[in-house]
């Protein structure tokens, strides 16, 4: 199914405000689905979250903590353990490299304990923005949104951003989510995105914010053109001869 296009305006502010609540009574208990125990531990899981699903990446790290429990016994890994390890994780080369780099970053600067500021997390290998606030808002509380894929989409289809990158739909989000609920509000997105805002085509039936989102009035435009488009170019039915006329040939 050719990808639906994302609204050309945004919501009224009254709008986004109707929307934003109704996700949150949604997703009252919403929270990262990445599986840890200590901000080490979801540092190395939120890394390897990238390009990779949560539920995946849990299957890999209770093996992975097992045998490199804190920053001092997984800078001192083999990058092929590791790698054997987190391999179905993909990418997982690169995503071994990064994680041993990092814990090395965290014994030789941080005495082996994860930094909580923006600017230390993301000078550690393997770490952007979005890691860097994910690890922020989940692991020390911090006021911070997260915008992953869904949370990238679903905020785009719900007409709060026009943002065309992820630091400019961040924006967006912060001027109208109350700054205390940052650290909520990207994981009701997510969950939604997960559940009924699916790429690529969303569940707008089962949607509690369909009555007042734009994408369903898009999606409803989009499947008429394509069923107009279709019949256009159905080839017309041949009439059907007379059993007479069938006769004489």
């Amino acid at each position: 199914m050719p990808k639906i296009p994302f609204p050309k305006s945004k919501v009224s502010r009254a709008t986004a405000d109707r929307e934003l609540a109704i996700l949150e009574r949604t997703y009252p208990h919403a929270a990262t689905a990445l599986r840890y125990s200590n901000p080490f531990e979801l540092l190395i899981a939120v890394i390897l979250s990238a390009q990779c699903t949560d539920a995946r990446v849990n299957l890999a790290t209770p093996a992975l903590f097992a045998k490199y429990p804190t920053p001092e016994k997984l800078a001192k890994a083999k990058r092929r353990d590791v790698e054997r390890l987190i391999r179905s994780c993909g990418f997982f080369r690169m995503k071994s490299k990064n994680i041993i780099n990092a814990a090395r970053a965290l014994v030789a600067q941080h005495d082996g304990r994860v930094p909580s500021q923006r600017e230390e997390l993301e000078a550690l290998a393997g770490v952007g923005r979005k890691t860097a606030s994910v690890v922020m808002s989940v692991a020390f509380g911090e006021a911070a949104i997260a915008v992953d894929t869904h949370v990238f989409r679903v905020a785009h289809r719900l007409g709060l951003t026009l943002g065309k990158t992820p630091r400019d739909v961040e924006q967006d989000l912060q001027k109208i989510v109350p700054r205390p609920k940052w650290r909520h509000a990207h994981h009701w997105l997510i969950l939604h995105g997960r559940a009924i805002c699916k790429a690529p085509v969303p569940l707008c039936g089962q949607c509690p914010v369909n009555q007042i989102c734009p994408t369903p009035k898009i999606l409803a435009r989009s499947l008429t053109a394509r069923a107009l488009a279709s019949a256009a170019g159905a080839p017309k039915p041949r009439p059907r001869r007379s059993a007479a006329a069938r006769k004489k040939r």
